[in-house]
């Protein structure tokens, strides 16, 4: 047999469904009439983060590469008692691989051009500006303002 319900609780019920529905219609009439401007971003055009990534790529993921295969090699070598190499030469070489692969990052994000062209192959010529832009982006906005006048 079904319980009966009293009417107290089911106008209650009913009121809080009332107010419910009020408060989010008066929510969506709200928000829909704030707009809020969209920010002007000031990064990294995509075109320039295409040719960083690609700069990055091979500067540093090929030698990242090779200091992984290091210890791959130097195990097959051990174990098909090809040559006995010590564990420090093996751990100096991948070292090396992976500073060179830390520098080939910096060199990856700095030496990319920001202009629509792309530049050189080396990208050489494009290091002090970007350096300036690196340390331009870490001052504080008043000093920013400051320099320009």
């Amino acid at each position: 047999m079904k319980k009966k319900k009293s009417k107290k609780k089911t106008q209650n019920k009913q009121k809080n469904n009332y107010i419910e529905k009020t408060a989010f219609a008066n929510l969506e009439k709200t928000s829909n009439s704030e707009t809020i401007p969209k920010r002007s971003s000031s990064g990294i055009p995509k075109y320039v983060a295409d040719r960083m990534a690609r700069r990055i790529f091979f500067t540093a993921g090929i030698p990242t590469i090779l200091g992984m295969s290091v210890f791959v090699v130097s195990y097959i070598i051990v174990t098909r008692n090809i040559a006995e190499i010590p564990p420090s030469s093996t751990i100096a070489i991948s070292a090396l691989f992976f500073l060179l692969g830390l520098a080939g990052l910096s060199f990856g994000i700095l030496s990319a051009s920001w202009d629509k062209e792309p530049g050189s192959f080396f990208g050489i010529e494009n290091i002090p500006m970007n350096i300036q832009r690196a340390k331009a982006a870490f001052k504080p906005a008043t000093q920013n303002f400051e320099d320009k006048n």
